[in-house]
């Protein structure tokens, strides 16, 4: 049996081997609003520019119409033997109006129709990323606001450094979400030109409006060159690019909260809506949430290395090879939704022990810096010289098992004869943080500003515009 749509040229059907490995409706059936949506603009150009009669225009709208209506009640049947979304469409609208769908596919090619479809498709995906990162920034600067003055150890290298507040901590995370809402909003913003129109590989000899359909599509223009049209992917790589970016934040994130969760820290607790147990140890609740989120990750890198790789040797223009971009997409962006969604329910979810978070700051001499600074400021010191002087007496106080603010003045003074009562202003923790006032620092008035700047431009530009 010869293919419908190359038919005139084969005497014969494909082996059954070749139409599995060649048919791709069974993932991008996914871009079935996307292709009706473009065939529409098309018919309304052809008809415009004198191309199709406006009797097969109208003819051609209205079965389109019928086709969406039909996928969206779940009652249009995808056919493996009509290759993708494309032929399954056009198929299906013949049998609906009969001679004028043929008339659909003048002057375009499934080349340049495919990559319209998948533009407007990732360009819908990263807008719902958009909305989502805001809601997760929302989250996590209401519990910040919440816990500006919340005290608890700042760690390098994973050990206690200086004290900082939860807070902070926290509005840390707002900061990089909003640089990945920059990269995905530069992402669509490249990506925002409409390759319908370019055909094949060398665009058309009919009188065709490519501006028309671009305006009709929400693109801001149409492409400039025909084979740059259908043959590069790069407005995928980059958005997949961004979304790794973007779960290697959510996966530290998550990260600290699995940390966070062990008895061992236990600076924060989920509750059971994002916690599970263990079918042998009753006592397990387990951050199952958030070690997803975590393993999530590797899923979206290895879609931008896939991609990446798929491109890296194609001679222009199209090849086939390019169908494989859709699926590691799909799942890809898929994930990151929901990995988004599970990290906007822990921000919300989870509660800090205030008390076990103020008594771990002050561990590891936490507030040994504060004592450098205060020779420095106080006594004039060289910091180096401030710095020595400090590593003396946090060993002595190691020698006694004590932290530095219950030394004695007279301990400290066997160190350094100069130092005064008032040393003892900044070695609490809570009195180091209220003393980081230095733009972007731990104070509790930075955070609580901070974060209100936030929470007030999100909810004045509604899906905010990504800057702090």
């Amino acid at each position: 049996m010869a293919n419908e749509m190359w038919g005139g040229r084969f005497a014969e059907g494909p082996a059954a081997i070749m139409q599995e490995i060649n048919a791709s409706i069974g993932f991008d059936k996914r871009l079935a609003a996307q292709d009706i949506a473009g065939s529409m603009a098309h018919a309304a150009m052809l008809a415009a520019q004198g191309i199709i009669d406006p009797q097969s225009a109208e003819a051609i709208q209205q079965g389109l119409q019928r086709v969406k209506a039909e996928i969206d009640a779940g009652t249009f049947t995808f056919e493996t033997a009509r290759e993708d979304i494309h032929m399954n469409v056009e198929a299906r609208l013949a049998e609906l109006i009969g001679a004028p769908a043929g008339r659909l596919h003048t002057a375009r090619s499934r080349n340049d129709q495919v990559a319209t479809d998948f533009r407007l498709w990732v360009r819908d995906q990263i807008d719902a990323i958009d909305l989502a990162l805001a809601d997760l920034q929302k989250a996590l600067c209401e519990k910040a606001l919440a816990h500006a003055g919340t005290v608890m150890p700042g760690f390098t290298h994973l050990q206690s450094a200086q004290p900082v507040t939860f807070g902070h901590h926290l509005m840390a995370y707002v900061e990089m979400l909003g640089r990945d809402r920059g990269r995905f909003r530069d992402a669509r913003a490249r990506l925002n030109e409409c390759p319908l129109g370019a055909a094949a590989l060398a665009g058309t000899s009919f009188p065709i409006d490519r501006a028309m359909t671009a305006k009709a599509l929400g693109f801001d223009r149409p492409t400039a060159n025909s084979l740059d049209s259908v043959s590069d992917r790069d407005f995928v790589l980059e958005t997949l690019s961004a979304a790794a970016i973007l779960a290697m934040h959510l996966s530290r994130f998550a990260e600290e909260i699995v940390i966070w969760t062990t008895p061992q820290f236990a600076f924060v607790a989920l509750s059971d809506k994002f916690t599970t147990g263990s079918s042998i140890m009753p006592q397990k609740r387990n951050p199952d949430a958030a070690e997803l989120v975590r393993a999530k990750t590797g899923r979206i890198f290895g879609a931008l290395i896939g991609m990446l790789t798929v491109m890296k040797g194609l001679a222009l223009a199209y090849a086939k090879d390019m169908q494989e971009d859709k699926e590691p997409t799909f799942d890809a962006l898929d994930a990151l939704a929901l990995a988004i969604a599970a990290t906007v329910g822990m921000a919300r979810d989870m509660e800090p022990d205030v008390k076990r978070l103020r008594k771990a700051a002050g561990a590891g001499y936490a507030t040994a810096t504060d004592l450098a600074d205060w020779l420095v400021r106080t006594l004039r010191m060289p910091f180096r010289d401030a710095h020595h002087v400090t590593g003396r007496i946090v060993a002595r106080a190691a020698e006694r098992g004590v932290n530095l603010e219950k030394l004695t003045l007279a301990e400290m003074q066997a160190v350094e004869p100069r130092i005064t009562e008032a040393v003892f202003e900044v070695l609490g923790v809570a009195n180091s943080v209220r003393s980081r006032t230095s733009h972007g620092g731990t104070a509790p008035g930075n955070v609580r500003r901070q974060a209100r700047r936030w929470l007030a431009q999100l909810a004045r530009s509604g899906k905010g515009s990504g800057k702090g």
